[in-house]
């Protein structure tokens, strides 16, 4: 074996470089039937649908066609530059410290593992959306060995026999239609993740796998996945020959919206290299996610040249992505498969000559547990001391131990399975990762044997909210695993309150036993024991709407807790606390769906009740519409376009002394232009000013204006405090993990802000006291700012 010595010297004085590059990893999964979904319940469930569609939608809605990690290195340079500026004028903000509240229990999608082989039972872990994490307890606990202000989007992670980490950015499962932006290349640590440094292949977008060649670990493949949503980049299969410090390209995609998606290597016979290439695009109004250039391929001379391989297998462009892996204890033993161009799988192959013939074996499509989404899983894994006994990668982690002639579930786990390794050191220990987190089994992945981890701070959610009686009292909703209750203070354990994925929770103001959780597409429910059964339905059978966000916005009346309102396509009004529905406006939407392959365009998305005049709401729809009322829905007006972004409005909030004053937040970028991302009206909606300049040019997905004078919102990118009017804008606090905040809750009586970010779970901070104006001084000059506000902010008391 080459001496590691050099790269090694290389690296002494290698420290953390910042990457001023996509700052947010929204990486989307799917849902699938939960089966034997140990953390999601079965009432309700709502329709098992893409959240990649509502995110990517949001952010495409300015008109753009793709959403690219330089889209977002601009946003987060422009974050820096106010987080700088906050460190220098507004140092005592600056200063102030965000806390972890939790979940640690639940976990997110973990998509790569990779064992440490010179410390015992020290493993790390590639979170989709969270970063690089390290567990020295053979996998129940995890810390964070990934910087919190860098790109939390993650691919791959390897290691070499000495020690050395490399990780790969971007996820490369597309969730349907979901935005895989956030990638920036390839990161190397010479010291298990102390410090990293960039060593290349900043346009791959996303890296699919590692293989490190075991007889010269100098030698290493990445495989590169591509743009999801621009063609072209550095996409397929690289070979570095100087452990990460040069990069080139040894397999050619067959076009430029082919990326790699694995690369394997023969143990015995390190010259031979097997990878798999997934052709996939995703465009506004059409995915394709197969054609001519998925296929798979070998090399006999260590990647120098490659071969298709072919005898066996289909030569078709309806191929989608592809599943690849051998037998370490047979290298001739291959296993592969793959899925249709539209997501359905479609065959499995077994090679028994090392891939030069290939035999179809009897799995069929149900039996792969694929569901109509091959696409988001494309792994196999063979237990290294048996060549018949094989794992397959789909909604339930499917097992065989006749060499995949047939298979059957390894249950007891969380859906939606993505990586398996086996520990060499300890007999029948296999790692698995999941859209639920991470999982231990010691007796080499049979039935029901597998411990989940305990503490696991990577749990990717839409909402939180805090109860107003008490809010160490929080919910929340999630992608993957559910609706969530946190009654047991920071840090302590969170418990499933049902739904699918969940979306909007909320708590009744006065009773905290009172919970309402939501799925996807508002499937909804009513609970009097903590979002615990019984539980209430609300939706499609209860209230009035022809189509629902994916987020559908629940909302009390402040005023008045047994007020709520719904919003499907039309806004439903409730007088005794949920039980009851009475539709209240006409359609609010422009109409749809005008996209039937894509997201189902013409609903509600952001619904505010005034705090002190219950007769005075705002709403707001996914095709850039705002509306008013003063009469409970008698009449609704709709604010003149012109005023207005065209974009998805993603959130209202109503001044809490001041029913004519409100603010609303868009999705999208501006690509250039001067379309606004914050507006605010002053005059009950029937007119809008701009007093966002000065935030980065990001979805901004919250607003909240606080009692005394100032606004808070939350974007892709970070938190930001201003004066109530806009005007001049600071960071809030400086520890955030990046991770998109997708919504803040703000508890004015104890002024604590909780925030639940799509990665790295619920945060919370204590908002700061400021010196503010009059709230009606501000009025006459919107976007200006007050002075000195913001300079005289201090902790609060």
């Amino acid at each position: 074996m080459k001496s590691t010595l050099a790269r090694h010297q290389r690296g002494v004085t290698a420290v953390a470089v910042l990457a001023l590059v996509a700052a947010v990893a929204l990486v989307a999964s799917l849902v699938s039937a939960r089966g034997e979904d140990t953390h999601a319940t079965s009432m309700p469930t709502g329709p098992m649908e893409l959240p990649g569609e509502w995110m990517t939608s949001q952010r495409l809605s300015d008109g753009v066609t793709e959403v690219s990690a330089a889209t977002y290195a601009s946003a987060r340079s422009e974050a820096q530059s106010i987080e700088r500026r906050t460190r220098n004028a507004y140092r005592h903000l600056a200063q102030l410290n965000w806390d972890f509240f939790g979940p640690a229990n639940i976990g997110g999608r973990v998509v790569d593992i990779a064992i440490d082989p010179e410390v015992d039972d020290q493993i790390f872990i590639a979170a989709a959306s969270g970063g690089i994490w390290k567990s020295s307890d053979a996998g129940m606990t995890y810390q964070s060995v990934w910087p919190d202000d860098w790109v939390q989007g993650m691919g791959a992670v390897a290691i070499t026999s000495d020690g050395v980490l490399f990780a790969g950015t971007g996820e490369p499962q597309p969730g349907g239609g979901s935005i895989t932006f956030g990638g920036d290349g390839i990161y190397r640590s010479y010291d298990r993740g102390e410090t990293w440094e960039n060593v290349g292949l900043e346009d791959s977008h996303a890296i699919a796998r590692f293989a490190i060649d075991p007889s010269d670990e100098d030698r290493i493949f990445a495989a590169a996945a591509g743009n999801l949503f621009v063609p072209g980049g550095e996409r397929g299969v690289y070979l570095t020959e100087d452990g990460g410090d040069t990069w080139r390209e040894v397999l050619t995609p067959l076009n430029d919206t082919t990326g790699a998606t694995e690369v394997v290597i023969d143990p015995d016979n390190p010259d031979r290299v097997y990878a798999a290439m997934w052709d996939h695009l995703r465009e506004p109004h059409q995915r394709t996610y197969g054609g001519p250039g998925s296929s798979l391929w070998r090399s006999d001379d260590g990647g120098a040249t490659w071969e298709r391989m072919t005898n066996g297998l289909p030569t078709d462009d309806d191929q989608g992505r592809w599943g690849l892996t051998l037998a370490p204890s047979n290298p001739d033993r291959l296993y592969a498969y793959v899925g249709t161009a539209l997501g359905p799988f479609r065959a499995f192959y077994r090679s028994d000559d090392g891939g030069d013939s290939w035999t179809q074996t009897p799995l069929t499509a149900a039996g792969a547990s694929q569901s109509t989404f091959s696409w988001w899983f494309g792994k196999i894994w063979v237990d290294p001391t048996d060549e018949d006994h094989v794992f397959l990668a789909g909604v339930q982690l499917r097992r065989s131990t006749d060499g995949a002639m047939s298979f059957t579930n390894s249950g007891g786990i969380h859906v939606d399975q993505h990586k398996m390794a086996w520990d060499p050191d300890v007999p029948d220990r296999v790692y698995l990762g999941n859209d639920g987190g991470m999982y231990r089994s010691d007796a080499n992945g049979a039935t029901n044997t597998w411990t989940k981890a305990t503490d696991e701070p990577y749990t990717q959610f839409y909402s939180v909210d805090a109860a107003e009686t008490d809010p160490v009292l929080k919910v929340g909703g999630t992608q993957d695993n559910g609706c969530l209750r946190g009654y047991n203070g920071p840090g302590g354990r969170w418990d499933a309150i049902g739904c699918g994925d969940g979306l909007q929770v909320i708590i009744h103001p006065e009773d905290p036993t009172i919970v309402f959780g939501c799925s996807q597409y508002g499937s909804c429910y009513r609970s009097e024991n903590s979002g615990d059964t019984p539980r209430q339905p609300i939706g499609a059978g209860q209230t009035t709407s022809q189509r629902r966000n994916w987020f559908t916005p629940l909302v009390f009346d402040p005023s008045d807790p047994d007020v709520m309102y719904y919003a499907g396509n039309i806004v439903n009004r409730s007088t005794d606390n949920g039980r009851t529905w009475t539709a209240i406006s006409p359609d609010l939407t422009g109409g749809g769906p005008n996209d039937p392959a894509g997201y189902p365009w013409g609903t509600i998305t952001a619904v505010a009740v005034a705090p002190t005049d219950g007769d005075t709401l705002y709403a707001g729809t996914d095709d850039g519409k705002l509306w008013w009322t003063d009469d409970v829905g008698e009449n609704w007006h709709e604010v003149d376009s012109s005023e207005l972004p065209g974009t998805w409005v993603t959130r209202i909030a109503v001044h809490p002394d001041d029913a004519k004053i409100a603010y609303a937040t868009f999705s999208g970028f501006r690509s250039g232009s001067d379309r606004p991302h914050l507006l605010v009206t002053q005059d009950g909606g029937k007119t809008w000013s701009d007093i966002g300049q000065g935030l980065p040019d990001a979805p901004v997905n919250s607003v909240v204006p606080t009692s005394d004078g100032l606004l808070i919102v939350g974007t892709d990118v970070g938190v930001y405090l201003s004066a109530w009017n806009g005007g001049e804008w600071a960071s809030l606090g400086s520890d955030l993990p990046v991770a998109a905040t997708m919504y803040m809750r703000y508890h004015e009586p104890s002024r604590q802000l909780s925030v639940a970010t799509f990665g790295r779970g619920i945060y919370e901070i204590d908002v700061p006291q400021c010196r503010a104006a009059s709230t009606r001084l501000p009025l006459r000059d919107p976007g200006v700012g007050v002075p000195g506000v913001l300079a005289s902010c201090r902790a609060a008391q």
